[in-house]
């Protein structure tokens, strides 16, 4: 693990272009660039020729690794010409990040969720940014860091690059991050622009269990540690857990722990 906390971020905005653009820098940018798609199309040097980018793209560079970058007219389905890209970039710098980068073989290109939780990351990094008068300037870092242990999790939840695997992370961080809120198969295909038989196909295919059964599983999780650590009513618990019905919580939560949640607060604060 990387043991010098030097971890410096140079710059952060989100850009949006509705005229052509286009950035050539062949000998490197000279520091990190963390580029995340998230609107439109673009077209990137990736791997030595140029390719076509699209929204939930995040693009990692090395400080001497080629960069150009072009937006140019596209077409809409109704055969329209117009020009639409949007993207969040980080530029960065540290002994931290070399440790860092030499972890793991980086691709250029993963193909990611545009999830709440990845975005808040990048617009939090580019308010912190904004501050004329910033005296906790190591926020940036702490941010700029978890932002890049977080790629080192998309990688690892990502083994293989297919459509299909990249299915099935989407519906597992859509679960995630909706778990204490209601919502049905439907819902989550929607969401996707999929149907709700291949979605539980494919999540079934990835993950070895259903779509509700790992919601079941994230939902008593979220539970168990709220009725230990807060000071939350169980009933509270269950609600904000994503159980609109107590009784049934308190049957599956006594069959996953062994105990009633009350029983299992009372347990669990003694050892405290």
């Amino acid at each position: 693990m990387p043991t010098d906390l030097s971890c410096q971020v140079l710059t952060a905005g989100f850009s949006f272009h509705r005229k052509p653009y286009s950035m050539v820098q062949l000998d490197g940018v000279k520091n990190y660039l963390m580029r995340l798609q998230t609107d439109g199309r673009c077209r990137a040097r990736i791997d030595g020729s140029m390719s076509m980018v699209d929204a939930g793209d995040l693009l990692l560079f090395d400080p001497d690794e080629p960069y150009e970058l072009r937006i140019d007219n596209e077409y809409n389905p109704m055969g329209e010409r117009l020009v639409e890209s949007g993207d969040y970039h980080i530029f960065f710098n540290g002994s931290w990040v070399d440790e860092w980068w030499k972890r793991h073989k980086r691709p250029t290109r993963i193909k990611v969720e545009l999830s709440e939780s990845l975005l808040t990351l990048f617009r939090q990094l580019i308010l912190e940014q904004r501050r004329l008068s910033n005296p906790y300037p190591e926020i940036s870092s702490y941010y700029m860091r978890i932002l890049c242990l977080e790629v080192d999790r998309l990688l690892s939840e990502h083994p293989t690059n297919t459509k299909t695997n990249h299915v099935a992370y989407e519906i597992k961080n859509y679960i995630e991050e909706n778990a204490s809120s209601l919502f049905k198969l439907n819902d989550v295909a929607t969401h996707l622009g999929i149907s709700v038989s291949r979605g539980v196909h494919i999540f079934k295919e990835t993950f070895g269990k259903s779509i509700m059964q790992y919601t079941l599983d994230v939902r008593l999780n979220m539970a168990r540690e709220r009725i230990i650590f807060s000071p939350m009513t169980l009933e509270q618990v269950a609600e904000s857990s994503g159980f609109n019905n107590y009784t049934y919580f308190h049957r599956v939560f006594r069959s996953r722990f062994g105990m009633a949640p009350k029983e299992f607060r009372l347990i669990h604060r003694e050892q405290m």
